[in-house]
């Protein structure tokens, strides 16, 4: 490990600092560090974006019980490759994260096998099962960053409300998973004319919608924090502006996915009367007028963060047919390039983006300061040394059997993607580099 870092000439872009400026960044140790000349090791970023590390609120790590899709080492990897050093990791493992024993096995597979950070989210009941809430304070102690039954709403109102009071007197963020599970029963895909003609069961946009709406009054009602995982519809930003507006306690995420690909994606490009089970995600990719509606929230900051859904899944879970396949894309290594679209479209400026990679995620859940040791999503002097540095022009195909990740499910493959990460710094130590990316010792 080198005792110092000097990262050159980048275009350093630190929205939480307000910096965007041609300049170097000094790493000492695992900090950044006052500007210096000597340096153990030096990086020529001329011509490439220096920004603080990417912070992911939403990934799936599969570790503990599905590690046949994903561990801790491999998703870290695949993170480390997308630029990201901070991951928060959901809760519907096997077993799930429900105790504090469950939180200290994570985090201690994380310090040994982890090549970034790794943030455990708890549950918020009982073997996710929508009954009892889980012992909140215990899961606090243990270093949960949040909590969430991630895969499904908490059904019944005075569950959700006993365990958003609870939060409220332990610090805690509760992340919802908005789906009315009545509404959506069945439903494999964007309700409408394109499930109709593929012969699928669509899921409606109200069934997230109602539990948004629901999720936003219980937060006002005992003043916790709420957070919303992967907004998908156009009713949904109406009601995270309309709370926004009245400086209600909640925040929210868009995916990548959700950002870029409309409905019309789940139709395969060589036969428009099948379905593609890479695309086969939850919520459901949805239609055109959804898709401005969250480009246009990220860019205000009605949207805070953009987030992974990192979902790998084998190759016999994405096969035999689109109805049985499972839900979810592989996410982390595309992210940047993804989102890059919207900078190249002109539909949100670079500096704006990075900050809802960066200081907008670290925002929207205050425990990952605590966690992570002090101030993280900015490149201030006396913070974890957490950088990444891309490329926003340089273009790549997507070759899932390049990727770290164990998950190659994803509807992008031999897609070219235009900005792409070059290496990644985390504590200080590099932890992924770019095959054509030079350093010097």
């Amino acid at each position: 490990m080198a005792e110092s870092i000097l990262i050159k000439g980048g275009r350093i872009i630190d929205p939480a600092s307000g910096v965007d400026a041609v300049g170097d960044i000094f790493i000492a140790g695992s900090r950044i560090a006052e500007p210096s000349t000597g340096a153990d090791l030096i990086i020529d970023a001329k011509g490439l974006i220096v920004c603080p590390g990417f912070i992911d609120l939403h990934c799936h790590l599969r570790e503990p019980g599905g590690e046949k899709k994903e561990t801790i080492a491999t998703g870290t990897r695949a993170a480390a490759r997308g630029g990201f050093t901070t991951v928060c990791a959901m809760p519907n493992t096997n077993p799930p994260i429900d105790s504090a024993e469950m939180v200290a096995l994570v985090r201690g597979k994380a310090a040994q096998d982890g090549v970034v950070r790794v943030l455990p989210i708890g549950c918020i009941t009982k073997e996710r099962a929508g009954q009892d809430i889980v012992d909140i304070k215990a899961m606090a102690d243990a270093g949960v960053v949040a909590l969430s039954d991630d895969g499904s709403a908490v059904p019944e109102y005075k569950v959700l409300r006993a365990a958003l009071e609870a939060a409220v007197e332990c610090g805690l963020t509760i992340i919802e998973h908005c789906e009315d599970a009545e509404l959506s029963a069945g439903g494999v895909m964007n309700e409408g004319e394109l499930a109709d003609r593929l012969g699928l069961k669509g899921i409606p946009e109200t069934a997230e919608e109602i539990i948004v709406a629901r999720d936003i009054a219980l937060s006002e009602m005992t003043g916790a924090h709420v957070h919303i995982a992967h907004v998908s519809t156009y009713g949904s930003v109406y009601l995270m502006r309309r709370a926004k507006a009245s400086k209600f306690a909640v925040t929210a995420e868009a995916t990548p996915h959700h950002l870029t690909l409309t409905e019309e994606r789940v139709a395969l490009p060589s036969n428009k009367a099948k379905a593609d089970s890479n695309a086969k995600v939850n919520p459901p990719l949805r239609k055109e007028r959804d898709v401005k509606a969250l480009v246009a929230a990220l860019k205000e900051g009605v949207i805070d963060a953009v987030a992974t859904d990192h979902a790998p899944h084998t190759r016999s879970e994405k096969s035999g047919g689109f109805a049985t396949a499972a839900f979810g894309i592989s996410g982390l290594e595309t992210a940047l390039g993804s989102a890059m679209s919207l900078v190249h479209r002109g539909d949100i400026d670079l500096p704006a983006l990075v900050a809802r990679l960066t200081s907008g995620p670290a925002r929207a859940l205050p425990r990952i300061r605590q966690l992570a040791g002090g101030d993280i999503g900015t490149l201030q002097v006396g913070v974890p040394a957490d950088v990444t540095i891309f490329d926003p022009d340089a273009e790549w195909v997507v070759e899932p059997v390049k990727f770290a990740s164990k998950g190659r499910n994803t509807p992008l493959a031999g897609e070219k993607l235009k900005g792409k990460v070059m290496a990644t710094v985390y504590g200080g130590r590099v932890v992924y580099k770019d095959e054509g990316f030079v350093v010097k010792a």
